[in-house]
Parts: C-alpha cells; structure tokens; sequence
C-alpha cells in the first residue's frame, strides 16, 4: 500500500446550468426583461410629475402668501403723519428726508426695523435723531442737536463751538439763532478741539449769555469783546453795552423789557453800570 493519500477531484458545476422542476413552465428570459424594465418606466414617470405638481403647488402658495403680504404691508403701513421735535439747524422737510429717504422710507414698519434700538449720527450739527412709530401710519423724529454757543468766522467759514469753546462744526452756511462772536483772537481752527484763545474762560460767559437770552426768547445777531472783554450784543442796528462779566443776568433780565423799544433803530443802550434801583438807561442814537 502506498503512504500516500488519494486526493478526489470535485466536479466543476456548470454556472449557466438551470434546474427546472416538473410541472414549471419556464419564461421567455428576453420577454421577462422586457417587462419588468417598462413596469420600472411608468413608475418613474409617476414619481417624477407627481413631485414636479407637489412642488408647483408649494411655489404657488408660497407665492401667493407673499405676494398677498406685501401689498398688505405696503397699503396699511404708509406714514402720512409725520412729527419733528426739537431740529433748529434744518427744516422739517430736511430732517423727513434723512430718515424716510430711499425705498420703502414712507413705510413704518420698514422704519420700525431701520431705526430699531438705534438713533441716527453722523449728521453735522445734530448729535443723534431717534425715530418712533407712533401708529401704523404716524412717525416721531426726535432731534436732538450738539449744544452750540456761538460761531466765529474763519477763512470764509462759520466755525461752530460749543460751550468748552470745542470746535464742533464749520460749515459754509450761517445757522440761525446761534450767535456770531467777534473779538476773539487765535491763528488756526482744529476740528473737536477748544479754539486757541486768549481767555478760554470766556466760553463760560458765552454760554451764559446764550442762555439768559433763550430763557427770554431774544436772539442777539452778535456777541463783541473789546480788548478789555467788556461785552457788547447787536440786534439789528441797536448795540447793547453790558460791560463787563458783572451782573449780566440781571442785565438782560431788564433787557427784555426795553429791546422792544430799540427794534429798527441805530444806537447804543449803555448798561455798563446796572442797580436794582436804576430805572431807566441812557440811548445814545448813531
């Protein structure tokens, strides 16, 4: 007997080879294919116009929604009231234009979202303008502008300043109701600093004389300091001495009464020396 193991070859299977039990009827393989790939064609064909409606509709809808809100918005939310407090240096109809200006700038509720939780800056002369929706159609420009005592004018321009005598605009437009004030002396203007002046004091007397003469409703076309700094106002053609940082309030407390008399003509009223017992101020015509 050989030591050597006998190895049994195992038939190779054909792969092509197709059991097919009694009583089965097989199918043409060419017509069965043929079947089954138009069956997975109208399927397709289904799924894809079935998707293509769904996705009109959506569009459709969402169109109409839209489209349906935006008129809404644009017919029930147009401002046709507007209010503005508190603008000397513009008009109105100049501050409405800076906050309702550009598209959709007449519609409250695209202003509501504008100017949410925010003011306006950047505008010369004005610190910051706040904007309310009062009603669907109604809107509040509040103004709130930089305190300005005085301008002097400076190669051609109206130099603003304030009352620390800061520089805080220059312009080539004289604004009203912010008195001219002559008699200063200094050689260069820079922007959001004091005016290099002599006496920076006088910033403090400037400011109060501007004041005393709001709180009475008088608007003096110019302030003058001579060399001493005695102080002169002008109203048209009448100059009003007032002398120095004495009394000054008292002074145009008094003035008020007697400006009236004084409007249209040319002269000086001399207040230099004020009492509580003077009644009457000498007029000296020109």
């Amino acid at each position: 007997m050989s030591d050597k193991k006998t190895l049994k070859k195992k038939k190779k299977t054909n792969p092509n080879l197709r059991l097919i039990k009694n009583g089965d009827v097989e199918e043409p393989k060419k017509k069965r294919r043929l079947r089954k790939h138009g069956e997975r064609s109208e399927k397709i064909r289904f799924g894809k116009t079935k998707r293509s409606l769904i996705l009109l509709t959506v569009f459709l809808s969402l169109f109409l929604v839209l489209g349906g809100g935006y008129f809404y918005i644009i017919n029930n939310y147009k401002v046709t009231t507007v209010h503005v407090d508190g603008s000397v240096h513009y008009t109105n109809e100049e501050i409405m234009e800076m906050v309702m200006g550009g598209r959709f700038g007449d519609n409250s509720l695209f202003l509501s979202l504008k100017y949410r939780d925010k003011g306006i800056e950047g505008v010369p002369f004005i610190e910051t303008m706040d904007v309310d929706i009062e009603a669907k159609d109604t809107i509040r420009i509040t103004v709130y502008e930089k305190a300005l005592a005085g301008y002097v004018r400076y190669l051609g321009r109206y130099v603003y300043f304030d009352k620390d005598g800061i520089v805080v605009e220059t312009s080539l437009e004289e604004t009203a109701g912010i008195p001219q004030v002559t008699g200063l002396s200094f050689d260069h203007v820079i922007l959001h600093e004091p005016l290099p002046v002599d006496k920076p004091e006088l910033f403090d007397e400037i400011l109060n004389i501007t004041q005393q003469l709001a709180k009475y409703y008088l608007t003096a076309d110019r302030i003058y300091f001579n060399s001493a700094y005695e102080v002169t106002l002008y109203f048209g053609e009448a100059k009003i001495a007032l002398g120095k940082n004495e009394d000054i309030d008292e002074k145009i407390m008094k003035l008020q009464y007697i400006l009236p008399d004084l409007l249209g003509k040319s002269g000086t009223l001399d207040m230099r020396e004020y009492s509580e017992d003077t009644k009457t101020y000498s007029f000296e015509q020109d």
